[in-house]
């Protein structure tokens, strides 16, 4: 894979495809062989955190023989993630025992970034950033080789990001969620790649949601001339000029295969961009009518989640996502499902959609449980 510029703090390169390192394989043997097959590959950039599991101990062990020096290695926490102590409290001495910590389970000097974990809201936020907090032990650790480079991932608003992003002086990269079927961070990455920041991707196949057959979405692949939907939504997401790396979440060999032959085919063009957009605009909740998930029929009187499982059902009948929308639908009944449902009406009666959520509900009980 070629290298680009991962932003103009930083001053590194990185390869378009990175590891995420969430979800290695439990054996640490396959693990520590998955890694090295995914670096032999081309993958530089590794995206790993205190809050996954095992993890950080594997990946020690994966970067002996040479393999630390081919790597950008970056890990992260925050005390409203993970708070490994009672007395974590996102202060710079606090931060600073972590990044001590977290070099011990990797097992090695230092790391390549440090990144504040799930920026989700302003108090996050102004907890990282005030003088005495996060950041400011973050950058010690800088200034002491612990550390080199620093950055934030995120979900929080769009609203607040893109105001954070001007005073965001000491970030150099910023990770956050994008794809075909959530563009909600568009803007945030435009901005943060036009003030010189890395821009990391995760979630590029939805969480996984993506990797699943799905006839709706392959005939947009198939009419675009792209053989998959996992290689349509690699292919999407990077031919976006504002991001540059996304991270592959990997449990086999076959991830790491398949998401780096996307990466290495040609983006997709303009013109196929605005079929994609417009693709998924066409079968959003609201141009097909259907539940937008505005939660007004909420709470049941039976406890029923109906958008949970009206969200299940859209996205099975309308994205042919069958397999995931059955995944969802398991989520949203764990407690109580739609046989509870007292066919009060309460529901349809406050519903936006006008939709019949009881025929709905028992359309779902029977295409997904």
């Amino acid at each position: 894979m070629e290298l680009k510029s991962f932003g103009k703090r930083c001053g590194l390169e990185v390869a378009p495809v990175s590891i995420g390192a969430m979800r290695f394989p439990e054996d640490c043997t396959d693990a520590v062989s998955l890694i090295r097959h995914a670096i032999d590959a081309g993958m530089r950039y590794i995206d790993t955190s205190r809050g996954y599991g095992e993890s950080e101990f594997k990946l020690g062990r994966a970067l002996k023989d040479g393999y630390r020096e081919k790597v950008i290695l970056s890990s992260k926490c925050s005390p409203w993630c993970k708070k490994v102590r009672p007395d974590d409290d996102g202060s710079a001495d606090s931060v600073r025992r972590r990044i001590e910590e977290q070099l011990l389970r990797l097992d090695v000097e230092y790391l390549d970034f440090y990144q504040v974990w799930s920026v989700h809201n302003r108090e996050a936020w102004e907890l990282a950033t005030k003088k005495g907090g996060m950041v400011d032990g973050i950058q010690k650790a800088i200034d002491e080789g612990l550390v080199k480079h620093t950055g934030f991932t995120t979900h929080d608003t769009v609203e607040n990001l893109l105001e954070y992003l001007d005073t965001a002086d000491w970030a150099e990269v910023i990770l956050c969620t994008y794809n075909f079927l959530n563009r909600t961070y568009e803007p945030v990455i435009e901005k943060a790649h036009a003030k010189g920041l890395g821009t990391i991707v995760m979630n590029p196949v939805g969480g996984g949601k993506l990797t699943g057959n799905s006839p709706v979405i392959m005939e947009l692949a198939s009419q675009l001339g792209v053989a998959s939907v996992p290689d349509l939504a690699v292919r999407y997401v990077l031919s976006n000029p504002n991001v540059d790396t996304i991270l592959c979440g990997m449990q086999k060999h076959t991830d790491i295969d398949a998401t780096v032959a996307a990466a290495t085919q040609p983006v997709l063009s303009t013109e196929q961009r605005e079929t994609v957009n417009a693709f998924f605009e066409a079968h959003s909740r609201e141009n097909v009518k259907f539940c937008t998930a505005c939660k007004y029929c909420m709470p049941c009187p039976a406890g029923i989640d109906i958008p949970g499982i009206l969200g299940a059902l859209y996205e099975e009948r309308f994205l042919g996502l069958t397999e995931d929308a059955k995944r969802t639908y398991k989520h949203a009944t764990r407690d109580i499902g739609p046989a509870a449902c007292t066919d009060c009406g309460a529901c349809e009666e406050k519903c936006t959609q006008q939709l019949s959520v009881r025929a709905e509900l028992k359309q779902a009980m029977k295409r997904l449980a």
